[in-house]
């Protein structure tokens, strides 16, 4: 099928056990429902249900754990786990069932009764015929085992599958579960179409997690909630491309010798597990005393020097008073002057605002002052000149929009110009001019649960003043927690345009990195790192949150512990 000749959505058939789905499963059900790209034909119904029955009564309980006895810890763990985190109907938790036999209502199902080996289930020749006479575009893998066989063939474009992990280092499973026990510090997810080779079929999309260390069930469900996107975006990308321009464009971007060099991940053993199961309470315990005995402060630093000032413990320390801390620092050049915009957190109220200060060449830092508040938070104060004005796009995530704001009287009265975007998650939003165009660069998170930090979008307009701006063809362009989270205004060094990138994977804002811009069209995106900045360069120092290069001053903000008597 080609772009030119597509005439009707793409057709798409569901591998499911039952009617009874995960809430981020219905989630990306609807979303594909509510697009023009593809439309919901079929559903190949496991009639074995794809597990086990639930052990009923205490003597079931009891068969059940003799029976896995070998990794009774890994039960036990489960259980506790899933007593600890997430849940109910917190909306966060990816895993309540819903029904979805309403929203599926009148679509044809075939029931399948699979033969089951040890890991893998088989469809029967007649089966499988049954599926392909469906003319099928894709088949979503929402159910089943490991499948293999006659079905991976039964749709034009395969069997599209997830696999809740990095397949380039973790194979097998359980999901989300060894990144946790073995503090990993990031947790990987791939959308594939399935082919023979355990976890190793044609990638169509990638993404990197922060772990969240302190649990399994709050770890898969904030990625879970991340990759349900996957699906909608390819459809989209397949129904405009084409089958075979799409698949070229796959398998182009594919690793040239995909080696798999780690074991087989499988259910733990009691051996196994027994360290690792010590560790995450000890963990737990330590980030207790950690919350009871102190808590997180940002302070700004800055240096004064020719180019980037790359000695950061020689920086200048500006200290806020003790009820409030200052971050995200943003510069403008005006009257011999470094006028500095940041978020101002204060902490009884609980709220960000936008205050400003000024550094002279000698390193004289002004008194600080307030000079945008709204009844919601503000923070990242992202400000920049056009024609003559100096405007602002503050964060204001809590309001769900993206803000412009321009500078009536210099530097304390602002008026809104407009709401560029509303109804999103948007943090940190970026503006860049290149090459004829203004680029706005921001992190937005699609789907409640999932995480701010993980996936950049770009749009693009003619004008920073511009009422539409187009989306990017490979939104997101970056879908990695190590390097996605805008954090601080673009760079021009000898010549290249450098992005400076939060490193969240450790924790929020642990680091940045520079990323160098390479290709940076209406349809392409490239960067690669070029330096990061870690918080190792003095004791203390948890997090280096931003950075900024203006003239002859760099500037960061730095993540320190604070203890309660402080207060």
């Amino acid at each position: 099928m080609s772009s030119a000749s597509t005439k009707r959505p793409l057709r798409v058939g569901l591998l499911m056990d039952s009617y009874n789905q995960h809430a981020w499963v219905v989630r990306m059900l609807e979303r594909i429902l509510a697009g023009e790209s593809a439309e919901i034909s079929c559903i190949v119904m496991n009639d074995g249900g794809g597990g086990h029955a639930a052990p009923r009564g205490p003597f079931g309980r009891i068969a059940s754990y003799w029976k896995n006895r070998k990794q009774f810890l890994y039960l036990l763990f489960q259980r506790l786990d899933r007593k600890r985190r997430l849940a109910g109907p917190d909306p966060r938790n990816a895993f309540v069932f819903e029904d979805v036999s309403e929203l599926l209502q009148g679509v044809p199902v075939i029931e399948v009764s699979p033969r089951r080996t040890r890991f893998s289930d088989f469809l029967s020749d007649e089966e499988v015929a049954e599926v392909r006479a469906k003319d099928l575009d894709v088949l979503l893998r929402l159910g089943f085992r490991i499948l293999r066989g006659g079905i991976l063939e039964a749709a034009a474009v395969g069997v599209w599958s997830f696999h809740h992990g990095d397949n380039r280092v973790n194979r097998g499973g359980p999901a989300g579960f060894w990144e946790v026990l073995l503090e990993w510090p990031v947790t990987g997810s791939i959308l594939q179409i399935l082919n023979e080779d355990l976890d190793n079929g044609l990638v169509l999309d990638r993404s990197w997690s922060g772990t969240e260390l302190m649990s399994v069930r709050a770890n898969k469900s904030k990625y879970y909630w991340k990759t349900l996107s996957m699906v909608p975006r390819r459809l989209d990308q397949l129904y405009a491309l084409g089958r075979e321009e799409f698949l070229a464009v796959h398998r182009q971007a594919q690793d040239p010798a995909p080696f798999y060099s780690q074991r087989l991940f499988l259910s733990p053993t009691n051996r196994e597990l027994w360290r690792p199961f010590v560790g995450l309470y000890r963990r737990l315990a330590k980030r207790k005393l950690a919350t009871m005995t102190g808590w997180n402060h940002w302070q700004l630093r800055f240096g004064l020097g020719d180019g980037f000032g790359t000695s950061l413990w020689r920086f200048k320390s500006i200290i806020s008073p003790s009820d409030r801390f200052w971050a995200d620092p943003h510069v403008v050049r005006r009257d011999d002057k470094y006028h500095v915009f940041f978020e101002e957190y204060l902490y009884e109220t609980k709220r960000g605002r936008i205050a400003w200060l000024t550094i002279d060449d000698d390193g004289n830092v002004s008194e600080a002052e307030p000079v945008l508040e709204r009844p919601y938070h503000l923070s990242y104060p992202f400000v920049f000149e056009f024609e003559d004005d100096l405007y602002m796009i503050p964060e204001s995530t809590e309001a769900r929009t993206i803000e412009l704001y321009k500078c009536d009287r210099f530097p304390g009265e602002w008026s809104l110009v407009r709401v560029i975007k509303d109804d999103i998650d948007a943090v940190d939003t970026t503006l860049v001019e290149h090459e004829g165009r203004w680029w706005m660069f921001t992190n937005i998170r699609e789907n409640i649960g999932a995480s701010y930090h993980d996936e950049l979008f770009v749009f693009y307009a003619d004008s920073p003043l511009a009422t539409v701006w187009t989306p990017h063809a490979q939104n997101p362009v970056v879908s990695d927690v190590r390097r996605a989270r805008p954090a601080g205004a673009f760079v021009r060094a000898n010549g290249a345009l450098v992005r400076p990138a939060q490193d969240c994977a450790l924790r929020y804002g642990w680091g940045v990195r520079l990323q160098q811009v390479e290709a940076l069209t209406p349809t392409e995106y490239r960067e690669i790192e070029v330096s990061c900045i870690t918080p190792d360069f003095q004791p203390g120092v948890e997090g280096v949150h931003s950075f900024v290069q203006v003239d002859r001053l760099t500037m960061v903000d730095v993540h320190v512990r604070r203890r309660r008597s402080d207060r």
